[in-house]
């Protein structure tokens, strides 16, 4: 009876803890998302009020951290998953020069700065300086995913700095072991012992994964069974950590290299939708228990010192990280945004403080503050990501080393963005005779497409003086095939009224963008994936053996039904409007050619 109680007792506490944790989350983070500030923050804030130091609705928090650091390890497993190992290759200068770089010049100067502005130890500094040189992965990598930035110039040279920084982790880890002035740490492995056991884990991952995890792999897709490879995604990833742990070593580094080991699968797709909800889940507890273990008294005790610490830190690492993007290539509007991006604490920092703490370099209380002071950090990230996209997105400078429009000869047309949608219309008025102006502000693009003989001139199309060196005076088209959400009325306004004689065609993402231009004539707008989506329609009916004239009747129909839609959302206002011409399950056309001109 008293074994049941208990078990009775310990079950309603898990419930009722979670009911809390997960109630007060979904509130905080959506209020904070309506605000622009971000699900971390969201998180942290709804963990320190339920936490031990706030409301004390929760307890636990050291043991839900433990548990909620695999979300750090399926994150870093899921961006091994998008990286193949020849990318790695190519990103080994930003990785080895850059990251190593930032990493050490941030942790010097933050070294300096608690040395010097506080009582420690150079022991204790160098133990709390070198953590806070590393950044939020959490944080910062899903930003960079879901604005689509991850593969761009700007998002390699970002992860390539915090890949660095989490090959990093396994040295730091040495330092503060060969600084401890904990006995029981004497007879630890020394340092060059736990850099062999890191090259030796890495191969034995490598090899598992080709030999192993990849036959396994065939074998699940046979069977067909989604449950599968669930199993085998979480099982590849704990036992990757697993062996990563035992070892010593970092185990997010371990998930990482059994990501990159099958970002060349074809299930690799399979996987990361399987892994992706544990991840979140995970990733929200971990930010949740970061929150709870906040040690709001000592901060009560301390804030000057905690924010004072907290901005040092964030202006440091800003200026150190723009100042290396700049030498690396950026221009200096990026090179601040990644400033600004990366300049917070991190959430290794927290084990590091612990093992410091451990290796008795540094009291309790030392480790409550800079773990506040990271956490005030990571709380300052989404403002300064707001503020950031402002430099991110300026308008850059023509480069020096890549031609101009204005030595450009004169056309018909100029296409501005010369990517897989400005090629294809570029080359069908090629293809009819047409003189066309190409321009487009990304190097990359301008380099690949020399490669087929092709001259795109470096510029930002939307710029009136740009387009005037390109001879907009004299074309009869000007045809925007970018892929901007921000090109809207505002941007093309003033391009229709210095070029009046040209006709402006736009692409667009979707029906907000069309509503966004509603007050400029423009002789063409094209939803980026309106016609191959019709493509598909037209295959699917025919694959399922409509009839040739259903198909072409049907076709007619939704465009004729769309473009009436379109005309009233734009006429409101409102993409609401007219909802009720929509097709739905059991409501669809009658088809005209059947001699019933009405709809369903």
């Amino acid at each position: 009876m008293p074994v049941a109680e208990t078990a009775m007792s310990a079950t309603d506490v898990l419930l009722s803890e979670g009911v809390i944790l997960l109630g007060v989350a979904v509130a905080f983070v959506l209020l904070f998302r309506r605000f622009g500030l971000g699900a971390v923050l969201g998180y942290l804030v709804a963990g320190a009020l339920v936490g031990p130091q706030g409301l004390g609705l929760v307890g636990g928090a050291e043991s839900k951290l433990a548990i909620a650091e695999i979300g750090i390890v399926l994150l870093l497993f899921l961006v091994g998953l998008e990286l193949h190992p020849a990318r790695l290759w190519r990103l080994k200068r930003d990785i080895f020069a850059l990251g190593l770089a930032q990493v050490v010049l941030c942790g010097l100067a933050l070294i300096a700065i608690i040395f010097y502005s506080t009582g420690f130890t150079w022991g204790a500094a160098i133990a709390l300086g070198l953590p806070l040189a590393l950044s939020s992965t959490a944080q910062v990598l899903p930003s960079l995913k879901s604005s689509g930035r991850i593969n761009s110039p700007f998002g390699e040279k970002v992860f390539s700095i915090l890949l660095f920084q989490d090959l990093s982790i396994v040295p730091l880890i040495t330092i503060v072991a060969a600084l401890s002035r904990n006995p029981a740490d004497a007879g630890g492995p020394p340092g060059w012992v736990l850099a062999g056991y890191t090259v030796a884990a890495i191969a034995g991952l490598v090899l598992a994964g080709r030999f192993i995890l990849r036959p396994l792999l065939n074998l699940v897709g046979r069977q067909g069974e989604r449950e599968l490879f669930v199993a085998v995604g979480l099982f590849t990833v704990l036992a990757a950590a697993s062996v990563m742990h035992s070892l010593h070593l970092s185990t997010a580094l371990g998930a990482f290299v059994a990501g990159v080991m099958l970002a060349d699968s074809p299930y690799r797709h399979e996987i990361e939708s399987d892994v992706e909800p544990f991840r979140s889940i995970l990733l929200g507890l971990f930010f949740l228990a970061v929150g709870m273990v906040l040690d709001l008294r000592a901060v009560a005790a301390n804030p000057l010192f905690v924010i004072g610490m907290a901005a040092m830190l964030v202006a440091a690492k800003t200026a150190i990280i723009a100042l290396l993007a700049r030498l690396f290539g950026m221009a200096w509007q990026q090179a601040l945004s990644a400033g600004l991006l990366l300049s917070q604490g991190g959430e290794f920092g927290f084990v590091l403080f612990a093992q410091a703490q451990n290796a008795y370099l540094i009291a309790p209380q030392a480790a409550s503050l800079f773990s506040a002071i990271v956490t005030f950090s990571m709380a300052t990230t989404p403002f300064l990501m707001l503020f950031a996209r402002r430099f991110e997105f300026a308008q850059p400078k023509d480069r020096d080393d890549l031609p101009g429009p204005e030595d450009a000869p004169r056309g018909s047309a100029i296409i501005v963005g010369y990517g897989r949608f400005g090629q294809t219309v570029a080359q069908m008025l090629m293809g009819h005779g047409f003189g066309v102006v190409l321009i487009d502000k990304k190097p990359a693009q301008i380099e690949v497409s020399s490669r087929f003989d092709m001259k795109v001139y470096y510029g930002d199309g939307t710029r009136i003086d740009l387009l005037r060196r390109a001879g907009a005076d004299e074309a009869r088209l000007i045809a925007f095939c970018i892929d901007d959400p921000s090109l809207d009325g505002r941007v093309l306004q003033p391009i229709a009224e210095a070029f009046p004689q040209a006709a402006l065609m736009a692409r667009v993402f979707d029906r907000r963008q069309i509503l966004a231009m509603q007050d400029i004539e423009l002789a063409g707008v094209v939803r980026e994936v309106f016609e191959s989506a019709i493509c598909m329609g037209v295959q699917a009916m025919q694959t399922l053996g409509v009839p040739p004239e259903e198909v072409e009747e049907v076709e007619r129909q939704y465009r004729e039904n769309d473009g009436q839609r379109l005309a009233l959302q734009i006429e409101h206002g409102n993409l609401l409007a007219a909802k009720d011409l929509m097709y739905r399950p059991g409501r669809g056309m009658r088809l005209r050619a059947r001699g019933d001109g009405e709809e369903a």
